[in-house]
């Protein structure tokens, strides 16, 4: 059989659309590259090989009979494990909710079955997507497929790790603080947070519902930005989103070098020289073409992690108080009493992370300290979000390392939440001020480990991301699996 799965997303989308190959061509030969690789990688918790089979097999014949349902047709598309699929399991790697069949369609995925993508659920992820190395599932641990003995980054670890394996073209993940970036990063492909309110979070279970963001990973910058056009669009079921229609792909144009205004970080302590290296090797060559750089202040957005965890813990409590045992989510009822029947459901079914998150938010909303620490962060994030529109005064783009580090390994820093919870440093204050950003590779380490850049605009000025991102792409042509794997 002919390694389809060696295509990236672009290449792909060429040869279904011209005939070169079948959807069903195309989903055995991935089909055959998950069976040989993925006991290595552990990208997905479970995934249905007579399911898939079966949507190639009818999008074949659509396009065998010249009535496909648009030009991706066939397309495979993974699925982090939190984003419902009717009578699919819904578990967000969680035990508590090990046997959840989400009685319908997330409205992402509406969009995409409507298009003719071929969903290949379920990518793994921290549990309740709270983590950033997919090492808080309770069922396995993701690796990176650049060094297995390291992480592929988190909570969309599995989606990442999926893509850059080359499992799927195009995966989807969710976002709350660098969930989709930072894998990405880590993993060597594309990821894009969007403008929130942009993609609906109906049917995605949610961490914190005013963070959360369903956002596409990729190997190519193509596949973004045509996911992004299909899940894109206003939903009268999400009070959240936007009134606006979906991402137009034509808006998407290479901009200008000359006059282009770039803002730009300092170096702190805190990025690893290698990435510093590869972040100010770019810079300079932008420079070089006529892009102007101009200095930012980020001294405020240095506060972002702990305004970040306050809000997103108290909103995980609120969220994940439905999980008890009666309305969702395994019971256990070992006396009979309605108190155990809570706290031993709980406690059985959440994993410590979750559980920590859990406390701290209940903590923070708590009477005597709702005002001292909710209330402040609230306050500190309006602060941040006109932070980003004096920025945007100012430059068309912000560019920064999209994580401080490259993949640490395996276990490295589980014993510690709080470095753990650094590792997200650069990526939450775009969450919390609602803008859109996205990772592209720019190199590999040392060691051959991937950097990404991370690129923020203003918001709804996705087309701004990747018309900057296509200009780029030359960098991120560089960064290619190891041969162990490929």
């Amino acid at each position: 059989m002919k390694e389809l799965w060696k295509l990236k997303y672009s290449d792909i989308k060429k040869g279904l659309n011209s005939g070169e190959f079948t959807p069903t061509d195309l989903a055995q030969s991935l089909i055959s590259r998950i069976e040989a690789e993925d006991s290595k990688i552990k990208a997905f918790l479970s995934w249905e090989k007579e399911s898939i089979l079966k949507a190639a097999a009818e999008s074949t014949e659509r396009r065998k009979s010249g009535k496909p349902l648009s030009e991706f047709d066939g397309i495979p598309i993974g699925v982090k494990d939190n984003i419902c699929i009717e009578n699919t399991i819904t578990s967000c790697a969680s035990k508590i909710l090990e046997n959840y069949r989400s009685p319908f369609h997330a409205t992402a995925i509406e969009k995409l079955l409507a298009k003719g993508f071929v969903l290949i659920p379920r990518a793994n992820m921290d549990e309740f997507a709270m983590g950033s190395s997919t090492e808080n599932s309770a069922y396995q641990v993701t690796k990176n497929p650049f060094d297995t003995a390291r992480i592929p980054g988190g909570s969309s670890g599995g989606s990442a790790a999926a893509v850059a394996a080359s499992f799927v073209p195009v995966a989807l993940g969710s976002d709350t603080g660098g969930s989709v970036r930072q894998p990405a990063s880590l993993c060597g492909i594309y990821g894009l947070k969007p403008t929130y309110g942009t993609v609906s979070r109906y049917g995605l279970v949610a961490y914190a519902s005013s963070l959360d963001q369903i956002g596409p990973l990729s190997k190519d910058i193509d596949g973004i930005i045509d996911v992004y056009s299909v899940i894109s669009g206003k939903d009268q079921r999400d009070a959240t989103s936007k009134n606006i229609p979906a991402f137009d792909p034509s808006k998407v144009k290479e901009l200008p070098w000359k006059g282009l205004k770039i803002g730009k970080m300092k170096i702190t302590s805190e990025i690893e020289p290698d990435v510093a290296k590869a972040y100010e090797s770019l810079l300079a060559e932008l420079e070089s073409k006529g892009a102007q750089l101009i200095d930012l202040d980020f001294s405020l957005l240095s506060n972002s992690i702990p305004i970040y965890y306050i809000i997103a813990t108290a909103e995980c409590s609120s969220n994940l108080s439905r999980f008890d045992g009666i309305r969702f989510g395994q019971r256990k009822d070992p006396s009979g009493k309605l108190d155990d029947l809570y706290v031993t459901s709980r406690s059985e079914g959440f994993g410590k992370e979750v559980q920590r998150r859990i406390l701290l938010g209940t903590f923070s909303l708590s009477a005597g300290y709702y005002d001292a620490y909710y209330g402040r962060a609230q306050k500190a994030r309006v602060l941040i979000k006109k932070e980003y529109e004096g920025y945007f005064s100012k430059v068309d783009l912000i560019l920064q390392p999209t994580s401080p580090t490259t993949a640490f390994k395996v276990g490295e820093k589980t014993s510690d939440p709080i470095q753990m919870y650094k590792a997200d440093i650069l990526t939450t204050s775009v969450n919390l001020a609602g803008v859109p950003a996205m990772s592209v590779p720019i190199g590999t380490d040392s060691k051959g480990l991937p950097i990404g850049l991370q690129i923020t605009a203003p918001a709804l000025h996705e087309d701004k991301i990747f018309g900057f991102a296509k200009m780029i792409s030359d960098w991120a042509s560089k960064v290619e699996l190891p041969e162990t794997i490929k």
